[in-house]
């Protein structure tokens, strides 16, 4: 207010009530936000909110502006809100990402009473960015049990068009929706994956539109081995399974990526060297 807006108290709230009033004179569906809600005073907070509702707002924003919340107190402000301006008034919450807890934060305010979040795909936006939409979604279906109209299944999909459109790469190891998201290398979690999935995958990645990934590297084990062997249509004995392992082990220890066809020149190595 003193920085930026130049404005006291009564100023602030005399423009949101001319802003609020213009709207709706207009026939517009208003929601108010109250920008820098998170370290507003909180008193001044609840009498702008319950005088905008008064003037016809629809419904309220809490944004946190510049991320600074943790997730026990965004819940302790919505229910300080909700307490103080009801329950009928419907309230989004809107999360920035400049300490990483924007989904955090997302979600512990709907738990607490938030009805609405205002998300961004892959959690673009200004600096560090917005709540992930993919992340706050899948958390609500697949932990939380809540149901909302989204797709869960195109949720990669979505992420990969806007990551092209605004041509930003979406980091590999982005929860739900990255490259690595159901990568699996470690010997150990290959074999449990195999037998299932529940293992070392919270989710089905069909359930978001992903594929789950065997990795071949150092850390691999004989059951991804004979898994990958398989998928390329051989059935291999134990010698060759051996003799493979080794090979990736000692291609990955040098920074070799292993890929199919690097697979392909280890077979042909154990064929020329047992036939």
């Amino acid at each position: 207010m003193k920085h930026k807006l130049r404005m006291n108290h009564q100023e602030v709230l005399r423009q949101a009530l001319q802003a609020v009033e213009y709207a709706k004179n207009h026939g517009v569906i208003v929601m108010f936000s109250a920008e820098d809600a998170t370290r507003s005073d909180p008193n001044f907070l609840i009498t702008v909110y319950k005088e905008v509702i008064k003037a016809g707002a629809d419904m309220i924003n809490v944004p946190d502006t510049v991320g600074v919340m943790t997730p026990d107190k965004i819940a302790q402000l919505i229910s300080y809100i909700r307490k103080n301006i009801g329950y009928e008034i419907p309230m989004d919450i809107h999360c920035h990402n400049d300490f990483g807890l924007a989904v955090a934060n997302t979600i512990s305010a709907i738990q607490a009473g938030a009805d609405g979040a205002q998300v961004v795909a892959n959690g673009y936006g200004e600096r560090a960015g917005n709540a992930a939409l993919e992340e706050v979604v899948a958390i609500l279906h697949f932990i939380l049990g809540y149901k909302t109209n989204i797709k869960t299944n195109l949720l990669r999909d979505t992420s990969k068009l806007i990551s092209n459109i605004f041509k930003i790469p979406i980091p590999p190891n982005k929860p739900i929706i990255g490259e690595n998201a159901f990568s699996h290398e470690s010997g150990i979690h290959v074999h449990g994956i195999l037998s299932n999935p529940l293992t070392y995958e919270p989710i089905s990645p069909d359930n978001v539109g992903s594929l789950r990934k065997i990795v071949l590297g150092k850390k691999s084990g004989k059951a991804s081995i004979e898994y990958t062997l398989k998928t390329m249509g051989i059935e291999p004995n134990e010698h060759l399974i051996t003799f493979t392992l080794e090979k990736v082990k000692e291609l990955s220890i040098k920074g070799i990526k292993i890929n199919e066809e690097i697979i392909k020149n280890i077979i042909n190595e154990y064929l020329k060297i047992n036939t």
